[in-house]
């Protein structure tokens, strides 16, 4: 069997006001190539944002990969490095405290998409100097800020 190729994907995600204007941004890597890209909504929140961006870097895949992800969001780490996707799916799409989970559709898409390549999520801490978590928060505040602008020259 070949070797996987391996990319890294960067991730972040924006919201002003939560909910409200939102955008995301990411960066694929692989080798010394670069894919940066981004987007965002009139009206969401943040954590659909960060699951937005992971899925938008997934979807640019073109074969099945072995991939890092790098995350500020300890909602999209946690859920995986703590398990709790798991039981979500195990308990048909509800928590612990048996109230339906947040962004199902959302999960269940980035589930698809992982489960179609090696994986591997680290999180990074926010705001602290990563330079492509930095790359992505510029990305992803940049697509929210076209949206807030466009609802204040709507009114």
């Amino acid at each position: 069997m070949d070797k996987l190729k391996h990319v890294d994907i960067y991730t972040d995600g924006a919201c002003s006001g939560n909910p409200g204007p939102g955008g995301w941004g990411a960066v694929l890597r692989y080798g010394s190539n670069e894919l940066e890209i981004s987007g965002g909504e009139p009206h969401t929140t943040n954590n659909r944002m960060e699951l937005t961006a992971l899925i938008s870097a997934l979807k640019k895949l073109k074969e099945k990969c072995d991939i890092t992800v790098y995350t500020d969001s300890k909602y999209i780490s946690d859920a995986f490095n703590s398990g709790w996707i798991w039981n979500w799916v195990k308990k048909g799409w509800k928590k612990s405290d048996k109230s339906p989970v947040l962004n199902v559709e959302l999960w269940m898409e980035l589930l698809d998409l992982l489960s179609k390549n090696e994986y591997k999520i680290i999180w990074v801490k926010g705001h602290a100097g990563h330079p492509e978590n930095e790359r992505c928060d510029k990305l992803a505040t940049a697509e929210a800020a076209k949206y807030s602008e466009n609802q204040q020259n709507a009114v």
